[in-house]
């Protein structure tokens, strides 16, 4: 009887290898299958330098040595990444627990039962003590998986698992875009920083110098006061960006999740090595390679197994509970021949009185895989809108730094100017006033273009899934 019992639970096991949910098949992908075109993405010509994103590592894209170890900092000491690993570690467990259900689990127990019988209800007039010793080894209430309902539920929590570990590789590919940012922003307000503390004691040697002139006589009270008016906003500027730097090195410390070493911080975009130029390929398929995308439908293929768990729920479970161990009513007769016991009970569960319920559920789980397509196909189309926005900023920052760069040398020549004619009593001192202000914005232009050219290559980077 043991044997034809351990014969039928083999059987079956090898029988319940089938699930009952639908066949998974990828949602097309609701954006054209190449990217936009126009007067913006001129420079995103099929033929465009640059190597694909997703096959470059993070090191090599990030040319600058200090950048390349504020980063590595960071992937070691960031809360929000150690969060994501331990989700991962999480939800593996989870997994774990899961698939070990298909498999019968056996347990080990051992027992003593002792107990008294009266002398007035014993059958020998006396009152005796029973002692019952047992030991056995037995599978404890296991399901046949013939329809694949445990097995929908395995494969749901295995794709959550990976949907885990796509999370945590999108949320390091954004720590890094966003340790580089910061650094970048760092350098472009202490070049501001810099150039305001210049203009500043510029401003200051103009107002003495007028400050002389008006006690002498050849200039006005308003020249005065104008060119004070100058000082003050100077000093403003240095005041706020110094609040700037101070700021930025907050947040980078806090994305580092530690301390930057001051050796390692850059005090200008000039000192930053520029990242390597990418390329975004010829097709948008690219954007399925992405984490997040992989994670959404990750997501999708977990709702389309647990389909499967809700259709078999719909059939009957047959449960197993068998035991084979030894009884004895002394401990040293427990291994003795003879003493042998088992137990099979198997137990059949026909869903007949809830099906409402389990109606309601299979359409539960149906409206939930409806609801992580949407989620998918959202995915997508915002990747693809993000690589958009990103090749079109590179298509067009090109021009707008060199133009940025011709604004400063024509500002800096019309202050020339207006200074020597200034200085020559030709032109009065609000002319060489509005050259100064002309001068000093477009160089703080220049700054936060150069930023924007820089920034632009570590985003393009970033969506399109670089940095893993």
């Amino acid at each position: 009887m043991i044997r034809k019992a351990i014969l039928f639970i083999a059987v079956v096991a090898s029988l319940a290898g089938c699930t009952m949910a639908p066949e998974y098949k990828r949602p097309e992908a609701p954006v054209p299958t190449s990217w936009p075109t126009g007067p913006a993405y001129k420079e995103t010509a099929p033929d465009a330098a640059g190597a694909a994103a997703a096959n470059m590592d993070w090191r090599e894209f990030y040319t600058d040595e200090k950048l390349q170890k504020v980063i590595e900092v960071a992937l070691l000491n960031n809360r929000d990444l150690r969060v994501a690993a331990l989700n991962i570690e999480k939800v593996r467990a989870a997994y774990r627990v899961q698939n070990a259900v298909i498999f019968p689990l056996p347990n080990a127990a051992g027992s003593l039962n002792e107990y008294r019988t009266p002398a007035d209800i014993s059958d020998k007039g006396e009152g005796t003590n029973v002692r019952i010793y047992n030991a056995n080894v037995g599978i404890s209430s296991w399901e046949i998986d013939f329809f694949g309902r445990i097995r929908s539920l395995r494969d749901s929590a295995l794709e959550q698992y990976f949907a885990t570990e796509h999370a945590r590789r999108s949320a390091q590919i954004a720590l890094i875009a966003e340790v580089a940012n910061a650094y970048l922003a760092l350098a472009a307000d202490n070049e501001n920083l810099k150039l305001a503390r210049s203009t500043l004691e510029a401003q200051e040697a103009t107002y003495e110098m007028i400050r002389r002139r008006y006690e002498l006589g050849s200039s006005s009270e308003l020249d005065l006061n104008q060119a004070r008016t100058r000082v003050e906003a100077a000093r403003v500027d240095v005041a706020r960006y110094t609040a700037y730097t101070a700021g930025d090195e907050n947040a980078l410390n806090l994305l580092v999740g530690a301390p930057v070493p001051a050796d390692l911080l850059a005090h200008s975009l000039d000192l930053v090595a520029a990242p390597k130029d990418v390329s975004a390929g010829l097709s948008s398929e690219v954007l399925l390679k992405r984490p997040d995308i992989l994670q959404a439908e990750s997501l999708l293929k977990a709702a389309n197994a647990n389909i499967g768990a809700a259709r078999a729920a719909f059939f009957p479970s047959i449960t197993l509970t068998t035991s084979i161990g030894t009884t004895s009513n002394e401990l040293a007769g427990l291994f003795k021949a003879g003493a042998a016991t088992w137990s099979f009970v198997p137990q059949v569960n026909v869903p007949i009185f809830n099906s409402i319920l389990l109606w309601a559920n299979l359409e539960a789980a149906k409206a939930t895989r409806e609801i992580y397509v949407a989620q998918y196909e959202k995915a997508i189309q915002t990747a693809f809108r993000e690589v958009s926005d990103a090749l079109a900023r590179r298509g067009t920052i090109g021009d707008q730094l060199a133009a940025q760069q011709s604004l400063v040398e024509a500002s800096a020549n019309s202050y020339r100017l207006a200074d020597a004619r200034y200085t020559s009593g030709i032109d009065s001192y609000l002319t060489l006033l509005d050259a100064q202000r002309s001068l000093y914005a477009a160089q703080q232009g220049l700054i936060n273009t150069r930023l924007a050219k820089l920034s632009n290559l570590v985003n393009l980077y970033k969506v399109l899934g670089g940095g893993q």
